[in-house]
């Protein structure tokens, strides 16, 4: 214990941040009398440090080096900057931050220490979405950016995520440099924060940069066909993020009408207070936002969730209320959107979606006579498609320009789906018609998700375990003719935690650890006649299915 305390002492004396100081010298003293929930407390906040991966940093908020603050991010920022120096690197970056709690502080704080150790440094002039930072990276030619959110998390949580330039393209980054990038992260964490130099004559952007990324934007949509007062009846949330006011800016740079809002979660809030997960997929996040549609006899309602990166789409459901779109099938409705466009342009390219999405987008590619990839989860692997023409995964996440931004963007997609909506209503016609369509050409698919929510992460590890042990031999009343286990690599792919069942029909389930959550996902598509058969089929995987990873 005495060696804990004065690790745990050694911590607070360098930490810059009064708040989290104070947390972990209460625990100190708590712990020191004897309290033994103190001293728990304490033993996990210096079990180990946060692991810097291919999502860079995530945590809760809070003191000591498995949780997000200052001391962390400080250390987090100078690795950085020396691995850039010692790869030979561009030493120049680019920092971006969101609208949740000390966001911009964390910021500030990597913006002097880069500086402090000679990097170029330009920091957004305000809390922005990620999509604008992502644009910068490319748009400014620089070595890095660094976008501090933790996008859809819970609100205590927040995040580090970085991108690089030059031959990445802007990308985010990827095995090994997310290896590199911790061993040099863990190099500085050997020392004191307070001996690394600070400087403050970084560069602050101006408003022509997000003016570039909102004009750049604009031009990836024609001019719509209806005018204004024509135009179909739209909805908007940015779910207490910072979506709200570039989105504005680019639906009207566009030719769009303004979407009416939800005025409760339009403005940045780091507290999420109208929701319990400020996610569009969670059950009851987008419940304001529908009840504003429904108020206002919406077409559309559209939501982007904190940092803007992604987007929900919910339609009217003709009993006076909406359903919300899966992230399958809006991304099977930009997915051959952007396919008829590069087919009509005779440009070709390729379609992408990571390996848990629908098989759906791969008879849109087949159908157009374009190329399609799988990719591993995460828009990581998904931007990094050659002769990229459109790349989604399930989660909300869809990438509809890659010359603008070579990430999930949503922002762009949001334009796109205006721009569907707008050309679809100039034909008589909705949504609603093209999914109906979608089915007559391609087959009706459905999906679905199961997701089992742990307190404790090495519970994660014994389900993955106890089914690799143990495999299904039927799921939902069919055969599972093929098991996969990716844990070794599978047909290209690195070793990766997923197990793959593929059953008697073209159904298929798909199970993995969240990469953001602490989570057991699994995934379920299927493929039938009907929607009705599809749907049915998907609900009787996910009954068979849950008692396994719970």
């Amino acid at each position: 214990m005495e060696a804990l305390l004065a690790t745990a002492r050694s911590w607070s004396s360098q930490d810059p941040d009064d708040e989290t100081r104070a947390e972990l010298d209460a625990l100190v003293s708590s712990a020191a009398s004897g309290d033994a929930a103190a001293a728990d407390s304490l033993r996990e906040r210096f079990s180990g440090r946060l692991t810097f991966g291919t999502a860079g940093l995530r945590a809760e908020l809070g003191a000591g080096p498995q949780r997000m603050n200052r001391v962390v991010v400080t250390q987090a920022a100078a690795g950085l900057a020396r691995f850039l120096i010692d790869t030979g690197r561009d030493r120049s970056v680019v920092i971006g931050y969101d609208g949740r709690v000390n966001s911009d502080v964390f910021a500030r704080d990597s913006a002097e220490v880069m500086r402090g150790l000679g990097l170029e440094v330009t920091l957004l002039p305000s809390a922005l979405p990620t999509p604008v930072l992502a644009f910068a990276v490319r748009h400014l030619g620089v070595g890095a950016g660094v976008m501090v959110t933790a996008s859809h998390n819970p609100p205590r949580d927040n995040g580090y995520k970085v991108y690089l330039g030059g031959e990445d393209d802007g990308s985010q980054i990827v095995p090994p440099v997310d290896g590199e990038i911790a061993a040099a992260i863990d190099v500085v964490a050997a020392g004191d924060v307070r001996e690394l130099a600070r400087a403050t004559d970084y560069t602050v952007a101006g408003d022509a940069l997000v003016q570039a990324y909102v004009d750049a934007t604009a031009a990836t949509v024609p001019a719509p066909s209806l005018p204004v007062d024509a135009q179909p009846t739209v909805v908007y949330t940015a779910m207490h993020g910072v979506g709200w006011e570039t989105a504005r800016a680019v639906f009207a740079a566009a030719g769009f009408a303004e979407p009416a809002v939800v005025p409760e979660q339009i403005e940045p809030d780091g507290a999420f207070p109208t929701v319990s997960f400020p996610n569009p997929e969670e059950p009851g996040a987008m419940d304001l936002a529908i009840a504003r549609g429904v108020a206002v006899g919406a077409d559309l309602v559209i939501a982007n969730d904190p940092d803007a990166d992604r987007l929900a789409l919910a339609i009217p459901d003709g009993s006076g209320s909406f359903r919300r779109l899966s992230g399958n099938e809006v991304g099977w409705l930009l997915g051959w959107r952007a396919a008829a466009r590069a087919e009509e342009a005779g440009t070709g390219g390729t379609l992408a979606a990571s390996i848990v999405s629908s098989p759906a987008l791969a008879r849109v590619a087949e159908h157009h006579g374009l190329a399609y990839r799988d990719t591993l989860t995460g828009f990581k692997w998904v931007s990094r498609v050659p002769d990229l023409v459109f790349g989604y995964e399930e989660a909300l996440g869809y990438l509809v320009d890659p010359a603008v931004v070579r990430d999930k963007d949503g922002i762009s997609a949001a334009l796109a789906l205006l721009d569907l909506a707008v050309s679809l209503a100039a034909a008589g016609k909705t949504i609603a018609d093209e999914l109906d369509a979608f089915a007559v050409r391609f087959g009706a698919f459905a999906s679905g998700q199961v997701a089992t929510r742990v307190d404790d992460l090495s519970r994660i590890g014994e389900v993955m375990a106890a089914l690799r042990a143990a495999a299904p031999t039927t799921l939902g009343g069919r055969t599972v003719s093929q098991v996969t286990d990716y844990a070794d690599g599978v047909e290209g792919f690195p070793p990766s935690d997923i197990l793959r069942y593929d059953l008697d029909g073209g159904a298929r389930v798909i199970v993995r650890p969240s990469g953001t959550e602490p989570k057991v996902k699994v995934y379920i598509d299927t493929v039938a006649q009907s929607p009705t058969e599809a749907q049915a089929l998907v609900d009787a995987l996910a009954a068979d299915v849950r008692p396994l990873v719970s």
